[in-house]
């Protein structure tokens, strides 16, 4: 029985998603969270937790591997679920050092300190301990007009340095369960959304722009075209994977939603338009302006979701158009939450820099 957890970024978007899935859905599970609370990282995302009490947040690094063997140790860590990243294609492009210190490096401090205290308490049975990784779709790079979606055994062919950093953590993962039998399980998701995602992304950028009358920026034509999950549908495959996962097996997980951006961005302002109306009787469309497109902007991705659907039984249960209705009414009722994100000094100095609709 897997029962204390030590989640990694889990005061971020996906991370303290599954924080609360753990609590409402496996209320026994013990949770520490570490976080170092960087720009998408915030506490605001954990209030108000269902069970405070078997909650536990540490503020810290995970590339400080004499703090996360210290946490194994305390806590008796027996499942380690890897959310924390720098995951944000635009930042990898002006600062890539960070996606290799965060990503790389601190994925090895993870794995090592795993290594060492679980190898020390004879813990290394696959009963016994697990260790997750959460990786990208983006991994494997972009798929041409016609070609089939991603599967577990798609060549890996990243494009930006946050799709290569991730790449790199992957190999890193696996070559642990195959060198020292470290019990682990990867899976390559595609584009989450949902609530207490950083409005950075496009999904709620183009909420909080649409609701504040600023430009709804589009890259290129916007007819970019990524597999959408609801974040609520991935927490649950998640601990499916954990359950009943094969040692050192990739999962794919995805939505099985594969709208543009544009149609995306259209659907949020309709949505908008008849839940808030708009100011002098203009539609929320009227704020669409396409920009410039990034350097190596992949073109379309696609997730192939058999294996986890066939083997462990996994399937998305929210569509898009339910898991966006979802969404748009999460954030038009948590404006608390929203104006303590958008205060923050880090979040309003990148939207200054790089005002631009992004993924």
């Amino acid at each position: 029985m897997l029962q204390n957890f030590l989640v990694t970024g889990g005061a971020g978007f996906i991370g303290s998603n599954f924080t609360r899935y753990l609590q409402n859905n496996h209320p026994a599970s013990f949770i520490v969270n570490l976080d170092l609370l960087t720009y998408a990282g915030s506490l605001e995302n954990l209030k108000e937790l269902p069970i405070p009490g078997k909650y536990h947040f540490i503020r810290g690094d995970i590339g400080d591997s004499s703090l996360v063997e210290s946490i194994l140790r305390d806590f008796n860590i027996d499942t380690i679920v890897h959310f924390a990243a720098e995951s944000h294609v635009d930042r990898s492009l002006t600062g890539p050092s960070a996606f290799i210190q965060t990503n790389i490096v601190g994925t090895f401090t993870l794995l090592e300190a795993a290594r060492v205290v679980w190898g020390e308490n004879n813990k290394m049975d696959p009963s016994k301990v697990r260790f997750h990784h959460i990786s990208t779709d983006e991994v494997f790079g972009s798929l041409k007009p016609g070609e089939p979606a991603f599967t577990e055994t798609t060549p890996y062919a990243p494009n930006s340095p946050y799709a290569a950093s991730k790449a790199s953590s992957d190999h890193l993962v696996g070559s642990y369960a195959r060198s020292f039998d470290l019990p682990v399980t990867i899976s390559n998701c595609s584009n989450n959304y949902g609530a207490y995602q950083f409005p950075e992304k496009l999904i709620p950028l183009m909420i909080l722009n649409a609701l504040t009358g600023k430009p709804l920026p589009i890259y290129g034509d916007g007819m970019q075209i990524r597999d959408w999950l609801y974040v609520d549908d991935h927490c649950e495959a998640i601990w499916t994977i954990l359950q009943n996962g094969e040692i050192g097996e990739s999962y794919n997980i995805g939505g099985g939603n594969q709208p543009p951006n544009i149609e995306i961005v259209k659907t949020i302002c309709d949505i908008l338009d008849k839940s808030v109306g708009t100011p002098e009787d203009k539609c929320h469309a009227d704020l669409v302006q396409f920009v410039k497109d990034r350097p190596g902007h992949d073109r379309r991705y696609a997730m192939d979701i058999t294996k986890i659907k066939n083997e462990l039984g996994w399937q998305p249960k929210f569509d898009f158009d339910q898991g966006l209705n979802r969404t748009i009414d999460w954030y038009l009722g948590h404006t608390d939450w929203l104006n303590a994100i958008i205060k923050e000094k880090e979040y309003q100095n990148w939207v200054q820099i790089n005002y631009q609709g992004r993924e």
